[in-house]
């Protein structure tokens, strides 16, 4: 609410001026973290299939960067069903609850894809939903990105055959965007209604 802000210049972007900011004041956060860690990190092909752990901000963000990419299926995996019909409108096309279910999510998700998704992107923070995002991308060619931050005394443990059987785990920090630089290019984005918020 102050009217007036000292700010480092290394954390001031210069955007477009007839942006509202009112909406893209959410672009500097949670909205480039999500879009970024799919987009610049996780790097889909065209008609790939992308699961995506959480669909809060972050993870709705993260699932329109895999429809911007041209993902073919988008999963989306949350506790919380009342999500998926908003989820809809930034591309998911699936959903997983796993309390639906008796067997491990990546096991549900490797038999919906035929061995594992080519991309996942976790958006959670939770211990186990990162395992699980690794763990279910494919053999060979699938790549994980972790963007949600766990517990301080949380431990990822996974089966080093997981490694050896050449999948990709990835972290990402604010979706490897330089704010100064790339902030006025999502701004951009908005602007011409490529981007959903």
């Amino acid at each position: 609410f102050s009217e007036y802000t000292v700010m480092h210049v290394g954390c001031v972007a210069k955007i477009n001026p007839e942006a509202p900011l009112d909406k893209v004041c959410v672009l500097s956060c949670g909205i480039s973290t999500g879009l970024g860690a799919t987009i610049s990190v996780a790097k889909p092909r065209k008609g790939s299939t992308v699961a995506i752990f959480g669909l809060g901000a972050v993870g709705l963000a993260a699932a329109e960067g895999a429809r911007i990419s041209g993902a073919s299926r988008i999963i989306g995996i949350d506790l919380n069903p009342n999500r998926f019909e908003e989820a809809k409108k930034f591309g998911c096309t699936e959903f997983i609850n796993p309390k639906d279910h008796d067997k491990p999510v990546q096991q549900v998700l490797a038999e919906m894809t035929n061995g594992g998704v080519d991309r996942s992107v976790e958006c959670t923070g939770n211990i186990h939903a990162m395992i699980q995002a690794f763990e279910c991308v494919h053999d060979g060619w699938g790549v994980a990105v972790l963007v949600g931050v766990p517990h301080k005394d949380a431990e990822f443990k996974t089966h080093p055959m997981n490694f050896l059987n050449e999948r990709t785990l990835k972290g990402t920090f604010f979706g490897n965007y330089k704010p100064r630089t790339d902030l006025p290019n999502v701004v951009e984005m908005y602007m011409k209604k490529e981007l959903e918020v």
